[in-house]
């Protein structure tokens, strides 16, 4: 990148975008959803366990915050390709890459490490979750496959399962569910974003759905994505009512909305429609389990 167009950033902005923080913070709240299901459905008190809160999430967000700056490292020859990553410091020179790599491998490790503190589950899933980000997504799949998006869905829905493992490690139905469904929200909501990107995918040699196959493919894809959502609220009872109804409205809504891409006039405007509801769709479910399990 050409030094006179970097822009001015400072040494805490250029760290935060190395690891991603809006990502650390939103895998966060599915972390802690997962562990106060648990101690909510395992009746073990929450306050009597703040060490283990503690560990949980600083492990998660190091284990997150340490896998997207390898990510960033593995990437930093296609980067400056994207409009979206063009800034970031490992294209801008502002943080080297031997710092970033290092910086990784021992936010990684030492997120590992408090992650076993908890329970020797939530430390595996932590390690599953790295290795399948790092090395089966990012240095494999992501250049070569055009279900890279599938297999990225994997170690994006470990959180919630850490968080569970790590306070009770034989893991209910319901820890499975939450994986489900961040695994399962996934695929649309990444889709609904690289149809916006699509060029920029293609430039930079990345094989999403939306460059390889086209709009028309991609659609019928998210479609069938959504409406695998739609059977989980039956496995989640245990969450009342309530929670039941209003999970099956936000799959309908979703299902219902991915359907008028099928006759939408402007694809892209689809797309970004697809792409805000799923923020809320999640933000909603997560938020929603949590509270209704203390009123």
């Amino acid at each position: 990148m050409d030094k006179t167009n970097v822009p001015e950033t400072t040494a805490m902005k250029d760290f935060l975008a190395l690891i991603k923080i809006g990502i650390v913070n939103s895998n966060l709240i599915t972390v802690f959803t997962g562990m106060w299901l648990a101690f909510v459905m395992n009746d073990v008190p929450f306050m009597a366990n703040l060490d283990t809160i503690f560990f949980t999430l600083l492990g998660s967000a190091f284990i997150i915050a340490g896998s997207a700056s390898l990510n960033n490292y593995i990437d930093r020859d296609i980067d400056p390709l994207m409009e979206r990553t063009k800034s970031r410091p490992t294209v801008t020179g502002k943080i080297s890459y031997s710092k970033v790599l290092i910086l990784g491998l021992a936010l990684v490790i030492i997120g590992s490490a408090l992650l076993f503190l908890t329970t020797f589950t939530a430390g595996v899933i932590g390690i599953v979750g790295i290795l399948s980000y790092v090395v089966i997504y990012s240095m494999w799949s992501k250049r070569r496959h055009v279900s890279n998006t599938v297999v990225g869905s994997i170690s994006g829905a470990m959180p919630p399962l850490i968080g569970w493992a790590a306070v009770d490690p034989t893991l209910d139905v319901l820890a499975w569910m939450l994986f489900l469904i961040m695994f399962i929200w996934q695929p649309p909501h990444f889709y609904a974003l690289a149809m916006k990107r699509s060029e920029e995918y293609g430039k930079a040699g990345i094989p999403m759905l939306p460059t390889v196959k086209g709009f028309a493919v991609t659609k019928r894809h998210m479609f069938v994505w959504t409406l695998l959502l739609l059977p989980l609220p039956f496995f989640m009872m245990d969450l009342g009512l309530a929670f039941f109804t209003l999970a099956t409205i936000l799959n309908i809504g979703w299902v219902t909305l991915a359907i008028t891409g099928f006759k939408a006039k402007d694809d892209l405007k689809w797309a970004k429609n697809m792409f805000v509801y799923s923020l809320q769709y999640l933000t909603i479910m997560f938020v929603a389990m949590v509270i209704v399990t203390v009123i």
